[in-house]
């Protein structure tokens, strides 16, 4: 699985192809949720680009979407504090949004 909730926390196990066309989420792979990233893997160029797009896709400060681990890796662990959105892709993200309804409606 690559999601978690802890509390009001998303946690997800990511795989990040930097240097690619454009930003987005392609999807899960494996254990992963993969995504692409438009920035150069260097001077930790990739990871900011990656934190100022999914706080744009989570509806969330940057301030709120830490890197747990693999800063200098492909794979990361990211955490999302208290996510406003939970984009719906074809992707198979749907479960992560129904998870949340299902956690908020309680």
């Amino acid at each position: 699985m690559y999601y978690r909730w802890q509390d009001e926390k998303l946690f997800l196990e990511c795989s990040i192809q930097a240097r690619a066309g454009e930003d987005k989420i392609v999807g899960p792979v494996g254990d992963c949720l993969k995504i692409r990233i438009s920035a150069p893997p260097s001077d930790g160029k990739a990871n900011k680009q990656l934190i100022k797009f999914l706080s744009g896709v989570f509806k969330v400060r940057q301030s709120d979407i830490t890197i747990v681990s693999g800063h200098s890796s492909r794979k990361k662990r990211l955490c999302i504090s208290n996510p406003g959105k939970i984009p719906v892709l074809e992707s198979g993200l749907s479960q992560i949004n129904e998870d949340l309804f299902s956690r908020r409606e309680i």
